[in-house]
């Protein structure tokens, strides 16, 4: 088991650091209501210790006969708590002073300072919570997008653990009758069980492949869609790099080759993250710095789970254009027809059937056609719509490995009935699939592994 103290009363700041409307101190353990007591005056003399659970008390936290801070406490008992065991939150004014005074009030009478993480971990020990759900808790507060914080609440609520707990119920149910038919084989028979194990077998596999095929709209999600401008010099990449983000970063002028280097932006639409490459225009060039950004470029692009390809529809389709499509040619793509606002000299039809994408007509310089870029954007990752009900999102790269494990091994069952060997050998890689899963929800997993997760988290998480 974890080596953590739960006898320990741990006490930490759950709130941002720096000034804010209210501070929030939690303290967490058996002596944690005791400890407040010691802290808390109420103009009506009541003692924490003789309240309800989950009731909110206005007072003061004193030290020494000396008002810290005024304030209301929250008091919940076990095991009705975030933790399992006897909370306490002193809601203080905010700014660093004031939380910090408090803090260390709890600490001088007899809290220890808790770990990154440990109001967690102790939910993830005391068996509230499982460790996936507890990963769900850090994406929760780090999410960066409307679907990864949608995603995440849905895997903090056991959307994940369910589906982990159906698969490990099944392939331990079959466990269970191949030990017990092979131990009592006079009343337990093995006749026609392989066909039979296919069968089950079958929902099994398909339901990993799900759950694996999902990792990469998980990825999407978390991290941001890894997205790069491409286009010859002056065909609009920075003044579109300009719109998206809202403002003139990108340098923009009528001299070709402005934009040397890759400029990396992280951008929200509509609840989608983007992290953003404006790059070199592709041409052909002689100047040695131009080509390194030209290189630069083609290596970003190559590296994309998006090329946004914008062609310059006031100019004619050259060399330059036609290396641009056949390279994009079978990547994920947007191609967008700029300059719509001057007369144009591309044809629309003519530039699909060329680049084989659908082109949307845009004008980055009248900020027109945006919205449709962002509908494209969805479509491609998100298959225009995403239902938190019932589809689950693996997001964690800790659970895509565990289960690409656990397809194997099923994999490897399937293999060893179709060459007929004895049913021993299916137990073997049946329970190596159970375990591989159980290390999603925390069982048999190494105390590193565990120690590693919960140090990412915050002081007061």
């Amino acid at each position: 088991m974890l080596k953590v103290n739960l006898e320990d009363t741990i006490s930490a700041i759950s709130t941002a650091t720096g000034n804010g409307g209210i501070g929030i101190v939690r303290m967490s353990g058996k002596e944690a209501i005791e400890i407040a007591d010691k802290l808390f005056v109420s103009p009506k003399g009541k003692k924490l210790s003789e309240q309800k659970s989950h009731t909110i008390h206005f007072g003061t936290i004193e030290v020494d006969g000396k008002v810290v801070d005024e304030v209301l406490v929250s008091v919940m008992k076990a095991p009705n708590t975030y933790t399992r065991e006897d909370v306490v939150e002193i809601n203080t004014h905010g700014g660093y002073r004031a939380v910090t005074a408090v803090l260390n009030a709890t600490i001088k009478a007899g809290c220890r300072m808790a770990e990154p993480g440990e109001f967690t971990k102790r939910a993830f020990l005391n068996g509230r919570i499982d460790l996936a759900q507890a990963e769900a808790v850090a994406d929760v507060i780090q999410s960066t997008n409307e679907y990864a914080l949608k995603s995440s609440v849905s895997q903090l609520a056991g959307s994940v653990s369910r589906k982990i707990r159906e698969l490990r119920e099944k392939i331990l149910y079959e466990i269970a009758f191949i030990e017990s038919a092979l131990d009592d084989p006079e009343h337990i028979s093995l006749d026609g069980y392989p066909e039979r194990l296919l069968a089950a077998l079958e929902p099994m596999v398909k339901q990993v492949e799900r759950l694996l095929a999902s990792c990469d709209d998980g990825r999407v999600m978390s991290e941001g869609i890894k997205t790069v401008i491409l286009g010859k010099p002056n065909a609009g990449k920075s003044s579109l790099m300009n719109v998206l983000l809202g403002e003139e970063r990108a340098i923009v002028t009528e001299i070709a080759g402005t934009t040397r280097d890759t400029l990396e932006e992280h951008i929200y639409l509509q609840g989608i993250s983007l992290n953003v490459v404006d790059t070199a225009g592709i041409r052909d060039t002689e100047d040695i710095v131009e080509k390194i950004g030209v290189e630069r470029a083609i290596k970003a692009a190559e590296d994309a789970d998006l090329i946004i390809y914008v062609v310059d529809g006031s100019r004619a389709l050259d060399e330059n254009d036609k290396e641009i499509m056949e390279f994009i040619r079978g990547r994920r793509a947007i191609v967008l027809l700029n300059k719509t606002d001057l007369k144009l000299a591309v044809d629309k039809d003519e530039l699909e059937n060329a680049c084989g994408h659908a082109v949307i007509p845009i004008s980055a310089k009248e900020e027109q056609g945006i919205e449709a870029l962002e509908e494209e954007i969805k479509r491609l990752f998100y298959h225009g719509k995403i239902s938190f009900n019932e589809q689950v999102y693996i997001t964690n790269v800790r659970h895509k490995e565990a289960l690409e494990q656990t397809l194997d091994s099923l994999k490897m069952v399937k293999q060893s009935v179709s060459d007929g060997m004895p049913e021993d050998f299916y137990s073997i890689d049946l329970m190596n699939a159970y375990e591989q899963l159980g290390k999603i929800l925390g069982e048999a997993v190494e105390d590193d592994l565990v120690n590693e997760i919960f140090s990412k988290f915050c002081m007061g998480k």
